[in-house]
């Protein structure tokens, strides 16, 4: 993302935070800008060097040069033509967040920031606090998966949580446009790699935590530590932020037990928490739920079925109460909230069967739809869905596993390939899928079409995998690809473009 700045300020001012090893080259120039993409800088910026799992950002050093970089920061002393300033760093990745975080003079000191992470959840969790922060009177910036929201602008996410130059960028840009909150997700990478070092949260969402992204982690205790440094500094930060967990996970117990009396807690769950539903009722239309919470006690009714929604409904009320927001806002805001793009969307058609897209791609999130689904008809349950390339392969067979297990009929198909071979992929889901019946259609769209065929009416269509996504990933091409446009186009409720 492109930083649009109207602003300057000497090096040695940027680095104010920043643990420097040593420097040369021209003493102090100004910056007017801040990245760690060389494709991105402009004239007088200062490029960050980060030392990534495929990629050495120091190769691309030249490059930022010629774009016109007055400085560079590093792990590695670098040498350039003609020679810039030259910053060397022990941890450039802590560097590019503190260096930021000065240069756009901490904008989340001005904003009232609520961050959620887990492994699901995390989208329909901001959203619905994004909805209720707007019934509130407020105008709430948004980070997320699906989009970025800055203002009356929207910008198609690249990636869930982005890098530490442009999360800061944005918070700026959201309090220019008149912002006063804003809420992000916040994931298990950029934890990792210190994207969100330095921010302070007002409250910190931890929805759950199952199989996903063990490729990169190795282990779930990798994971679960990746997932607890957004709940370290809640006690040290002069906002002192309050943690909203999930007791109703076995991690989020385990977080809780962490956090100890360090930070406020507020916990969410069924039983045995702060905010909680109970007698819970659902159908097509959504869940029915009692909420008792120490602001009071409601029925709800919220337009999203499955228990996992009311999980969501929960941290989003236990996130915003804890902040403030009064029980009857919470109500309303939650009571009108349709849905989070691709998480749950329901696909409208004339056929008297139910289509819905969704973003699942873990066995968890898997089962927990599919149950859902399941309640929700006595008739046959149909499932498309896929496994994405290049990522954690452990989890294929299990969603295999989980799919063909709840569904009646299930069809197996690409997700995003990436550079591997999608009969590859295939053949690793089928590892799990021993003993039941299902079907293989490599090609995405003619899966679709094969589940819509197969279904008659009270049937339920589940399409799986990709949710909001507009694209399919095949090696290092990107095609247009939307599950719900092709949906409703093989449904005939739109004409093809």
């Amino acid at each position: 993302m492109m930083q649009t700045l109207q602003q300057s300020m000497a090096l040695r001012d940027a680095l104010e935070e920043v643990k420097v090893l040593g420097r040369s080259g021209p003493d102090n120039p100004e910056i007017l800008g801040i990245t760690c993409d060389s494709r991105l800088v402009r004239p007088g910026w200062l490029y960050v060097a980060i030392r990534g799992h495929s990629q050495d950002g120091g190769r691309f050093a030249e490059d930022a040069v010629r774009r016109g970089a007055a400085a560079l920061m590093a792990e590695e002393r670098l040498t350039v033509v003609p020679p810039v300033a030259m910053v060397h760093v022990a941890d450039a990745r802590a560097a590019l967040a503190r260096a930021a975080l000065k240069f756009f003079g901490d904008p989340a000191a001005s904003l009232l920031l609520i961050g959620a992470t887990g492994t699901n959840g995390k989208t329909t969790v901001t959203f619905m606090c994004s909805a209720i922060l707007k019934a509130a009177g407020q105008i709430p910036g948004l980070i997320g998966t699906v989009r970025y929201e800055i203002g009356e602008r929207s910008i198609p996410a690249s990636r869930t949580t982005p890098d530490a130059a442009e999360i800061q960028q944005m918070l700026s840009s959201m309090l220019k446009a008149g912002c006063r909150s804003a809420v992000m997700e916040v994931s298990s990478h950029a934890l990792d790699q210190k994207r969100t070092d330095g921010l302070e949260f007002d409250a910190a969402i931890f929805t759950n935590l199952s199989q996903d992204h063990l490729d990169y982690h190795k282990d779930f205790e990798n994971y679960f530590a990746a997932k607890k440094k957004l709940f370290n500094g809640l006690a040290g930060s002069s906002k002192k932020g309050v943690a909203v967990v999930n007791r109703a996970s076995p991690w989020g117990v385990r977080l809780c037990d962490a956090i100890g009396g360090r930070s406020r807690l507020v916990t969410f769950g069924t039983t045995d928490s702060d905010v909680q539903a109970g007698n819970i009722r659902a159908d097509r239309e959504g869940s029915v739920f009692h909420l008792d919470s120490p602001w009071g006690s409601r029925e709800m009714r919220i337009r999203l079925p499955g228990r996992f929604n009311v999980s969501n409904a929960l941290a989003a009320a236990a996130a915003c109460g804890a902040v403030g927001v009064d029980l009857d806002t919470i109500r309303s805001a939650l009571e009108k909230f349709e849905t989070a793009p691709g998480r749950l969307e329901r696909i409208a058609n004339r056929h008297g069967f139910s289509v819905f897209v969704d973003y699942a791609h873990t066995p968890d999130a898997l089962q927990n739809v599919l149950s859902t689904l399941r309640e929700l008809t006595d008739k046959k349950l149909i499932a498309v869905f896929g496994c994405g390339g290049d990522r954690d392969r452990t989890k294929r067979p299990l969603m295999g596993a989980a799919v063909t297990g709840a569904a009646d009929i299930t069809v197996i198909t690409s997700d995003n390939p990436r550079t591997e071979d999608p009969l590859a992929i295939i053949r690793e889901i089928e590892a799990g899928c021993a003993g039941k019946k299902y079907e293989v259609e490599p090609d995405r769209k003619r899966a679709i079409a094969m589940a819509l065929a197969m279904a008659r009416p009270g049937d339920i269509v589940l399409i799986a995998g990709k949710g909001h996504e507009t694209y399919q990933e095949f090696g290092k091409t990107v095609m247009p690809f939307d599950d719900r446009q092709v949906a409703r186009e093989l449904l005939g409720e739109e004409q093809p473009s």
